[in-house]
């Protein structure tokens, strides 16, 4: 579905993807784990079209990915930015529509309206409510829910579970799941390792703007470096 190939991108002197590659499979959860700085966020941005890379191809479907961000999700690539980015004046229900600004099929938006408020109960209650006043959780729920009313066949996730207390990331990873479910490919970036590598299929890990692992997510977790690395106590706890 996704094709990156020799992605470089630099901002001013500092070269931040130097030659990444990767794929993703329709269907599959793709996880890159990396430290801070690593380049992780900058790769979802680039395939976004938020960043212009310096050079390297991409596509999408088949197709060389576009440069717009507007073009990029009227393709079907939708991104729920790290730190959320909410539209904190806006209601929540507002928020969700303009996760569908682009689309003109007003039956098919009001069926994935209530596919969301059904997936984030939470938000149906808070729908008339202003996003600035909602909870960290809920605003990542937001923000996730106003993804999928792109109804983009890839979502783009960037550090969902940031700053939110252990039993929302709970939360978060099943809600991964269940958009999943939906028939949603997803390329996740984020920095609790264990939990992601868990629910993805495959995985890579980026160092230094660099991909230095691939492979299965079950064998990139078993490998002793990135254990030792990025899983820590609880890799340990768990076996």
């Amino acid at each position: 579905m996704l094709n990156v190939e020799n992605l470089h991108v630099a901002y001013g002197g500092i070269r931040a993807l130097k030659g990444v590659s990767l794929r993703v499979e329709e269907g599959e959860i793709v996880t890159i784990i990396g430290a801070n700085g690593a380049g992780k966020s900058t790769l979802l941005n680039a395939i976004s079209g938020f960043l212009k890379p310096a050079a390297g191809t991409m596509s999408f479907k088949g197709k060389p990915l576009g440069r717009r961000p507007d073009i990029i999700v009227r393709d079907g690539i939708c991104h729920v930015p790290e730190g959320r980015l909410v539209f904190a004046n806006l209601s929540v229900e507002n928020n969700l529509a303009m996760g569908a600004y682009l689309r003109n099929d007003k039956k098919a938006v009001a069926a994935d309206l209530e596919r969301v408020y059904s997936l984030f109960p939470r938000l149906a209650e808070r729908s008339k409510q202003s996003a600035g006043t909602l909870s960290g959780g809920e605003q990542q729920m937001l923000a996730m829910g106003r993804a999928l009313m792109t109804d983009g066949d890839l979502v783009l996730m960037d550090e969902p579970s940031l700053g939110l207390a252990p039993l929302l990331v709970q939360t978060v990873f099943e809600i991964i799941g269940e958009i999943h479910k939906l028939g949603k490919t997803i390329l996740l970036v984020e920095q609790n390792a264990f939990r992601a590598l868990s629910v993805a299929d495959r995985a890579y890990v980026l160092e230094q703007g660099r991909i230095v692992k691939e492979g299965k997510a079950s064998d990139v977790a078993a490998d002793p470096a990135v254990r030792d690395s990025y899983l820590g106590a609880e890799s340990k706890a768990g076996g």
